[in-house]
């Protein structure tokens, strides 16, 4: 399973990319927005993990680029903004799950593993 993470703070980034290697995921990494989205757009990836508060372009934006390309790639917000409204909106961009920042490396794990088998039909 191939899994891209653009997180803008660096050690989460790398506290993400082990984490997930360790379970046996093929990962890519983005800094910012302008690379997340390139990243997205011209690779094919099981999920996306999206920061929504990146430079060069903000998440919200990237996920929305995504979704007006056609691409149906499952992702899942990661970030601090935690209000209701923050999260309707990141869903309304068409997120598939929404987590916010902190949060348990487990959790964040299954609920890959659930997107990632919904969108390959099991």
């Amino acid at each position: 399973m191939r899994v891209l993470i653009v997180e803008d703070e660096p050690n989460l980034r790398q506290q993400l990319q082990s984490t997930l290697e360790n379970a046996g995921y093929a990962v890519d990494i983005a800094a910012d927005g302008e690379e997340g989205h390139f990243l997205g757009s011209t690779e094919s990836y099981d999920a996306i993990v999206l920061d929504l508060g990146l430079p060069e372009i903000d998440g919200l934006t990237v996920l929305d680029r995504w979704r007006k390309e056609g691409k149906t790639t499952p992702v899942l917000v990661l970030t601090a903004r935690d209000s209701w409204s923050d999260k309707v909106a990141g869903l309304d961009a068409g997120a598939d799950d929404y987590v916010a920042k902190p949060f348990q490396t487990e959790e964040l794990i299954a609920r890959l593993r659930a997107l990632i088998r919904r969108a390959s039909g099991n």
